[in-house]
């Protein structure tokens, strides 16, 4: 969905007026190692939830794990050619969606199309020849994303009501919980939820995320807590080291940013969203002991062959150089940054990932937060599962779309001619409608990037090819609508309204294919790989 010149313009607003508070000063945030993150975290960040690596059941991450590995393996995660302030930018993160077969997710005026995940039981979509849409490996990938899925949708139900039952508690016995350690039933709340992708104002140029504007605060059903449902799970790849340029973060300081503050966008309102994130592993580095390493243990040996003990002033010295390791390492590791949204008095939150970690981002965090992604050392895979908002984003929307407007074209297979049904502006004007939103809003989408993905996967190529069958008929009509237009014997007065909606509807329309033409010649288009 674009974003209006107004929330544009308020946007810029809201961060001219942020940098000028902050002049040359940096807003404090808060790692682990910090002293009141927890108090932090629980008092202004208490969406965000975080479930270690040694709590996922067994056998799970090296599903998932092989899973991401395979889907690189196969070329399935790709940069997409996003449109961001009227140019084409290519996103630093390379990704692929995996979900519900027959859904999308839109972003930046692009439109992704999802490989099917596999869900038990289920064969899959076959070709004509009787063959999968997707080759065993991809399946099995696809398979392992899908219990991935399972079992978030199943854990953050529990982990949102454990907390609900945790701040009853508080309220009531006015007590506070003590941090425990990993991840228990109840507990499990306290961890973290927040990555995804989407291009905030000094991200924007650069095309590092994945949406881009604030969510709208409208309210969800009551029975929508009790109903997590993810039908995406959107893949990303990044390698820092293959970055040339990574944004440093503007407000806090907090490092080289791999995805810009951002708020999630196009998600069913309130909704959860849950990231597995898993770090490729770096090569070994000096392992076993180092000649330091050697020295501090000979020492050592050598203070106790000699009866003495450790000095105070020597813990004190130990004790601060492993912060200082501890605060060191935290750098080196991928991290989620959060941050309240337009405030500049919170301190933010910077949450360390190891490999395997899961985090959600639960209640109205996403709305009222900004979060980012900062980049760590090694090369990172996430699988950012969401209920994505596809009211008008599914193969079957689009297809009752498609049926609708070709219900007013008549055939006559003796005379071998076509003609509308109905003449009537308001039918006009929604055939109209629909036949521009099958244009640009899937076929153009698809064409344009979304049928690199058939090359391992085949689940949309029927379905787009009967859907450009649908398009020329709907073109057909088109023509119809101006022969009558143009007839002499049409009513003055209907041939003026029927002129109006089709003049408005061509105009649209070339002003659409003007713009598509202009991307397809584009030197950033030209130099895309597929």
């Amino acid at each position: 969905m674009k974003r209006s010149d107004d929330s544009e313009r308020e946007k810029r607003r809201k961060r001219r007026r942020l940098l000028q508070e902050l002049g040359e000063q940096r807003i404090p945030y808060l790692s682990p190692t910090d002293p009141g993150f927890q108090d932090l975290w629980d008092s202004s960040y208490a969406g965000l939830a975080l479930r270690q690596s040694g709590t996922l059941p067994e056998g799970l991450h090296e599903k998932v794990q092989s899973a991401l590995l395979t889907l690189q393996r196969h070329g399935c995660l790709l940069r997409d050619l996003v449109r961001v302030r009227d140019r084409d930018v290519f996103t630093a993160v390379s990704r692929a969606l995996v979900g519900q077969p027959g859904y999308t997710y839109r972003y930046l005026d692009t439109r992704l199309f999802t490989i099917p995940w596999h869900c038990e039981g289920e064969e899959g979509q076959k070709d004509e020849k009787g063959k999968p849409c997707c080759d065993s490996d991809l399946r099995d990938a696809c398979k392992a994303l899908w219990e991935l899925n399972q079992f978030f949708c199943s854990d953050v139900k529990q982990q949102t009501n454990a907390r609900g039952v945790k701040r009853t508690r508080s309220d009531t016995e006015n007590s506070e919980d003590a941090p425990g350690e990993g991840m228990c039933e109840e507990e499990s709340v306290k961890d973290r939820l927040v990555e995804e992708k989407t291009i905030e104002e000094e991200e924007e140029d650069s095309g590092q995320g994945c949406s881009h504007s604030s969510p709208p605060s409208s309210t969800p059903p009551a029975a929508q807590a009790s109903l997590v449902q993810f039908n995406v799970t959107l893949i990303n790849y990044m390698n820092p080291a293959a970055m040339t340029q990574l944004k440093e973060e503007p407000y806090y300081g907090m490092g080289k940013m791999a995805v810009g503050w951002h708020h999630d966008e196009n998600l069913v309102p309130l909704s959860p969203v849950a990231v597995y994130s898993y770090s490729c592993p770096a090569e070994p580095k000096n392992e076993g002991v180092t000649e330091k390493d050697g020295e501090g243990k000979s020492k050592e040996k050598e203070r106790e062959a000699k009866g003495e003990g450790t000095s105070t002033e020597e813990v004190k010295k130990e004790g601060e150089a492993s912060v200082k390791e501890d605060v060191e390492k935290e750098k080196t590791c991928w991290r989620v940054g959060l941050k309240v949204a337009w405030d500049i008095h919170t301190p933010g939150l910077a949450l360390p990932l190891q490999s395997g970690d899961c985090y959600y981002m639960t209640d109205d965090l996403n709305r009222t937060h900004q979060h980012c992604v900062l980049a760590g050392d090694t090369a990172r895979f996430s699988s950012t599962h969401r209920v994505a908002q596809c009211c008008t984003g599914t193969l079957d929307y689009i297809q009752k779309r498609c049926s609708e407007a070709l219900e007013n074209l008549h055939s006559d297979p003796e005379k071998n001619a076509k003609s509308l049904i109905s003449l009537l502006p308001s039918i006009l004007q929604r055939i109209e409608d629909i036949h521009n939103e099958v244009e640009f809003e899937w076929l153009r989408q698809y064409w344009f990037q979304g049928r690199r993905y058939a090359r391992f996967c085949s689940w949309w190529t029927k379905p787009m090819e009967q859907m450009e069958k649908d398009w020329k008929e709907m073109e057909r009509m088109t023509q119809l609508l101006l022969v009558v237009v143009e007839d002499e014997a049409t009513a003055q007065e209907n041939r003026r309204e029927m002129a109006d909606v089709l003049l408005n509807a061509l105009t649209d329309r070339q002003q659409h294919r003007q713009t598509w033409r202009d991307r397809s010649k584009s030197s950033t288009c030209r130099r895309k790989t597929s």
